[in-house]
């Protein structure tokens, strides 16, 4: 077997794994990448981007139909689903080509293969030994299916909804949380009949209530069907088409089905558990600075409990990175890591829940909504939506929760005020630009401090 050393090797490439190869190459690390398929992981190929690129497709899609409502003369002739893949795949392509050259621009070493984990530590890919003074795991996650369900044919997960070369005239969802309101969002955009079941009563569960509403509503208003507090039993399919068997006795009939029920660690036949990793549920655990339970073997991102997102990876990579390094990096805690779902409406959060706030907080909790329509730009966009701030009585901003068209660019802001523990009084002297919808935040600020201004 052939050996190589490196300061840092890092098993996987995707989000997480990346950035602590960027951040450990900038402290002067020597780093190796091992990747099975391209880096960039599932973000880059088959997850965050292109599935952004469809919405965008389908935003364009919706203001072509509604142009007439501001004055412009456009029609739509139809969704060119090749054309829409070639714009998708162009875009995945120049990031994954930008990626390439930062890698390689500072000196990182990357690895096309499939690796297993092994005691020294190192990595083993093939007759290959790469031994580093530090390993990173970053394998990321998969698509999760129930029991008894199999992907093929009319049954498609993310990944083949992804490549789908054609709008089906009808379609069924299994799951309404972030995936599958986001293809949801496409589908219908693109002129689909769309039924979500999602065993939960609310879309987007883990939302605040006020936002899974506030989105049942507008899909609604657009004709997506949900099907709410609904179990999955049975699917069947032929050629033509699938049929979806509810635990109520119900069935479903569409052109395909997609299982949007979650996604899973990564971390089978990797031989973590051979090299002394403790593993919970395939889940890796670690302590408070992200190491395993094998000294100088660390994890990152999707294979860590907690957030499955792109740019929690991002941060807990470079913080690896940096303590390896000897630096003294402050873990950003998971509350404060916003979240947004780019579905239309989108949806958009950090920090507590009302709900939460009041098991954690009990009586001591005030929140406020203001409704976008007095928001000046958000009516000349033509959105709905809301802003909501939870916050602690005579205390910080605890969470933060908007539904609305472009909302997700208005999250920092959110994070800044919970992550720092504003209070809504310190905030409210702030000036937002006019007219932004960033003035909704604003808005509610000040009245949680007690001197609205657009609001009775």
């Amino acid at each position: 077997m052939t050996g190589h050393t490196a300061d840092l090797v890092v098993l996987g490439g995707g989000s997480g794994g990346y950035a602590a190869a960027l951040r450990a190459a900038e402290l002067g690390r020597s780093v190796i990448v091992i990747e099975k398929e391209k880096v960039g992981g599932t973000c880059l190929h088959r997850g965050c981007v292109p599935t952004k690129a469809l919405l965008h497709s389908a935003e364009v899609a919706d203001h072509v139909r509604e142009s007439a409502s501001v004055g412009v003369t456009a029609t739509l002739q139809g969704i060119d689903m090749a054309g829409v893949t070639a714009y998708r795949e162009n875009i995945v392509a120049k990031k994954y080509k930008g990626l390439e050259g930062l890698l390689a621009a500072r000196g990182i070493t990357v690895v096309t293969g499939v690796g297993r984990l092994v005691e020294g530590p190192a990595v083993s890919v093939g007759d290959d030994l790469y031994r580093g003074t530090d390993i990173v795991l970053a394998t990321g996650s998969y698509s999760r299916l129930l029991p008894g369900l199999e992907a093929g044919g009319r049954v498609l997960r993310s990944e083949e909804a992804l490549a789908l070369s054609e709008v089906p005239s009808r379609v069924i969802i299994l799951g309404g949380g972030v995936i599958g309101v986001e293809f949801a969002s496409v589908w219908r955009s693109f002129g689909a009949e769309v039924t979500i079941v999602e065993a939960l009563d609310h879309l987007v569960p883990n939302e605040d209530v006020t936002l899974s509403k506030a989105l049942e509503r507008a899909y609604r208003k657009r004709g997506i069907s949900a099907r709410l507090g609904t179990r999955f039993a049975s699917v069947s399919q032929t050629d033509d088409d699938v049929t979806v068997t509810l635990e109520d006795g119900s069935t479903l009939v569409a052109d395909y089905l997609l299982v949007a029920v979650g996604r899973g660690p990564a971390t089978a036949d990797l031989g973590l558990e051979g090299a002394g990793v403790t593993l919970e549920r395939g889940f890796v655990t670690v302590d408070e600075h992200l190491r395993t339970s094998v000294p100088h073997v660390w994890a990152v991102g999707d294979i860590v409990p907690g957030l499955q997102l792109a740019h929690r990876g991002f941060q807990q990579g470079i913080f690896v990175a940096e303590h390896i390094a000897g630096l003294a990096p402050v873990a950003v805690p998971e509350h404060t890591i916003p979240r947004v779902t780019y579905s239309r409406p989108e949806v958009a959060s950090v920090g507590l829940t009302e709900a939460q706030a009041r098991a954690e907080h009990g009586d001591r909790v005030a929140t406020y909504e203001y409704n976008l329509a007095g928001n000046a730009k958000s009516e000349i966009i033509g959105t709905a939506g809301i802003v909501k701030v939870v916050r602690a009585i005579d205390g910080p901003v605890l969470g933060v929760h908007l539904v609305g068209e472009r909302v997700g660019e208005l999250i920092t802001e959110g994070q800044l005020a919970v992550a720092w523990e504003a209070h809504p009084e310190d905030l409210a002297p702030l000036i937002h630009a006019h007219p932004t919808q960033s003035e909704a935040l604003g808005e509610a600020f000040l009245a949680l401090a007690g001197k609205p201004l657009h609001a009775l």
